[in-house]
């Protein structure tokens, strides 16, 4: 497994965010993780990418890398990148800045030069604005920024938090026919997102969460037939 997370927990304070989470990444896959708001689908995420202390339990990347005992940086540099919620993109600084930070730990520069090159063959957009402040980019562009600057890290496992969240549904099909590029050119991909539908179709396995629980497990397509999960988060 690329990525093992388990029994783990965590607590904001007093109160317990996750409850002894347990799941797997396999190398090549697209695996989502559905729920409601306040699930603990984003702590899981930002656990991972050592943004939020795990309180017990593990975080096993490519099979000998402990996660959970990493600071950020170094977990960056060991083949993971986050794209968080809401994008988060340096809206004072331009396209091409925004790509160049997601490479600042990188010194291979022949090498960043390709990533931006295929980032640009993903996003034609982003080649087109390359000198604009990332603040006059639309929502939809902003999303397509977030992801290329992830991209520039060149990880192995890429974190999606909500990426169509607040786009339009003609850039949510354009986000997520990208993710699908993403993966089949071979970035492994963990996604939170709460287009249940959406999500469900792009990932080979799913996970619901509820309340810092996994409830469910199954292949996106079995989810995605499922009454208790059509019922829940399909709105049918």
């Amino acid at each position: 497994m690329l990525l093992t997370v388990n029994n783990l927990h965590v607590y904001y304070g007093a109160v317990q965010a996750l409850q002894g989470v347990s799941l797997t990444v396999a190398p090549g896959e697209v695996v989502t993780l559905i729920g409601s708001n306040g699930a603990g689908k984003s702590t899981l995420l930002r656990c991972i990418s050592g943004l939020v202390p795990a309180t017990s339990g593990e975080i096993v990347f490519d099979k000998t890398v402990r996660l959970d005992r990493l600071p950020p940086h170094t977990i960056v540099r060991e083949g993971i990148s986050q794209v968080p919620e809401g994008r988060q993109v340096f809206a004072n600084l331009s396209v091409r800045e925004n790509l160049d930070l997601g490479a600042y730990q990188r010194r291979d520069r022949e090498e960043i030069r390709e990533t931006r090159r295929r980032v640009y063959e993903l996003f034609p957009v982003l080649r087109e604005r390359e000198r604009q402040a990332a603040a006059t980019l639309s929502g939809g562009e902003q999303q397509m920024l977030a992801i290329g600057r992830a991209l520039m890290a060149r990880p192995q496992l890429l974190l999606l938090d909500e990426p169509s969240l607040g786009l339009a549904p003609l850039m949510v099909q354009k986000i997520f026919a990208i993710i699908r590029d993403i993966n089949s050119q071979g970035t492994t991909i963990l996604l939170v997102e709460q287009n249940a539908h959406m999500a469900l179709r792009v990932a080979h396995r799913g996970y619901v969460l509820q309340t810092g629980r996994i409830v469910l497990e199954d292949t996106g397509t079995n989810l995605l037939q499922s009454a208790e999960v059509r019922a829940a988060y399909l709105g049918e």
